[in-house]
């Protein structure tokens, strides 16, 4: 996945990786390159966690992002602001809870929506299966 996100963030014309990458036009390559691991689902002390960890990580440049697990009512996943004017506007705080928690086994499928600064959306439908955490 890294050599994935190396070579999109390399196609914005201009960028390089530690700048910017900001703007829904330099992150729009990164999401497409990474669609597969936009989530992961982990089983975790009884309870089904879902991590929105690599949303998170290139959340500048993204409005809104939606989910809707096993065909229910979408919910929108709260994120921190862009850290604009730091040297890392897209890092994740410390203290950051990156996931949500459900009851064990009950997440079967998820659909993501991301919505980008510019208007334009990406979406995406997870089975449990193709993005279930070892061990």
């Amino acid at each position: 996945m890294f050599r994935a996100v190396v070579i999109a963030a390399l196609l914005v014309p201009g960028m390089g990786l530690g700048q910017g990458l900001t703007t829904a036009a330099e992150v729009k390559p990164i999401f497409a390159a990474t669609k597969a691991s936009w989530i992961a689902v982990r089983e975790w002390e009884g309870q089904d966690l879902i991590y929105f960890t690599q949303i998170e990580s290139w959340r500048c440049g993204v409005a809104e992002v939606r989910y809707a697990v096993n065909g229910g009512a979408e919910q929108v996943w709260a994120m921190d602001p862009c850290f604009t004017g730091t040297a890392q506007p897209n890092a994740v705080s410390a203290d950051r809870i990156p996931y949500t928690v459900l009851p064990l086994r009950s997440v079967q499928q998820v659909d993501v929506v991301v919505v980008f600064e510019d208007g334009t959306s990406d979406s995406a439908h997870y089975e449990r299966a193709a993005v279930l955490m070892p061990g």
